[in-house]
């Protein structure tokens, strides 16, 4: 090949690397996460339904009323946890029947207190302390982090999840005693 043929290919394939090492990402990405739904006990179309569940709610509440309700929907095997703040009983009872109407939904926890939203001061806490729990149950390891979903809200941590008896014990143990956390609350189904 010529020197005036090379010079076009040459500066393709520098322009093609910076795309092609996207790619990799990508790919790498996708294994990862296919690590994560091939370790999860939930089957892939309840994976797949449990993100569908809250994303037709959270988006149901959030046109609804906005700024007047601050409520987490965290849906795990179709048991929805609806967690969070409404301004009145009206809107928590609202977001009940939003969520029990929902397909798929086998059960709805209402965890919503009826107080003012919290600021977001209180939510970046939350997260926060969300984020220790998920740390330290990597740390003890006695229970997969895959297995078990933690929601922070106003310093209380709900645990969700397809677990057994001595998994639920030391996932509540663990949640119980880290930094920030008020209360524990339970949800786990057990198998």
């Amino acid at each position: 090949m010529t020197r005036s043929k090379l010079a076009p290919l040459a500066l393709a394939a520098a322009f093609a690397l910076p795309i092609l090492s996207g790619c990799a990402a990508l790919v790498v990405g996708a294994v990862a996460g296919g690590a994560l739904v091939a370790t999860d006990r939930r089957s892939t179309g309840a994976q797949l339904d449990d993100t569908s569940i809250e994303t037709k709610v959270a988006s149901t509440l959030e046109s609804r009323y906005g700024n007047r309700a601050h409520i987490a929907t965290t849906s795990y095997n179709g048991m929805v946890l609806l967690s969070g703040e409404a301004s009145d009983s009206a809107i928590a009872q609202d977001a009940v029947a939003v969520a029990r109407s929902t397909d798929r939904v086998r059960n709805v926890y209402n965890e919503i207190a009826v107080m003012p939203p919290t600021d977001l001061s209180t939510r970046t806490n939350d997260s926060y302390t969300t984020s220790k729990v998920k740390a330290r149950l990597v740390e003890v390891n006695k229970v997969s982090t895959t297995h078990v979903k933690v929601v922070t809200e106003r310093g209380i941590v709900y645990l969700m999840g397809l677990v057994r008896p001595d998994e639920a014990d030391a996932a509540a143990q663990v949640a119980a005693s880290t930094s920030g956390v008020a209360r524990v609350v339970k949800l786990f189904e057990p198998i």
